[in-house]
């Protein structure tokens, strides 16, 4: 297809991240009520939070862009959120269910982190530097709930994976 740039590009992914956003804000709660340990479920409701003003700021990333916000389906965050779904239909009420649906939200994490750096390097180059700002905020709040994630993935939720199902 002829005449694509990289503003196409960087709008195509814009809308991918903010559907993914949009969807993960649906998945938060569900994935809060499932969670058995009360420090994932604060972690879940914490991020739950973040991805509200996380989506704000996509919507900012978008007027400076001069385009409407609008999501695109995004067959990859719905393939992980699938995942996550079958671990708590699968793993209901099993030592193990934490510790899935922690390593479910870590590949959450993964994919936006990759696509913020992305966007973030793209807004750069196509000289948006305010876009840059706010796409850095997001990259390094999500960054941090990774951390946040694996320390307590590290600190409790693994181990406690490691007992026999009753």
């Amino acid at each position: 297809m002829a005449g694509k740039a990289l503003e196409d590009l960087f709008h195509d992914m814009l809308k991918d991240v903010y559907y993914a956003e949009r969807k993960i804000l649906k998945t938060l709660p569900k994935m809060a009520k499932g969670a058995q340990s009360p420090q994932l479920k604060a972690a879940f409701e914490k991020h739950r939070d973040e991805t509200e003003g996380q989506i704000e700021r996509l919507q900012q990333v978008f007027e400076i862009f001069g385009k409407r916000a609008t999501g695109k389906t995004c067959p990859a965050i719905d393939g992980i959120i699938e995942e996550g779904e079958e671990i708590l239909d699968e793993f209901k009420n099993s030592p193990a269910l934490d510790a899935g649906l922690l390593a479910t939200a870590q590949a959450v994490e993964h994919y936006e982190m990759a696509r913020y750096g992305t966007l973030k390097t793209w807004a750069a180059m196509l000289g948006l530097k305010d876009a840059v700002k706010l796409l850095d905020e997001t990259l390094q709040q999500e960054g941090k709930t990774d951390h946040a994630l694996t320390k307590l993935a590290e600190a409790s939720v693994n181990a406690t994976a490691l007992k026999k199902a009753a």
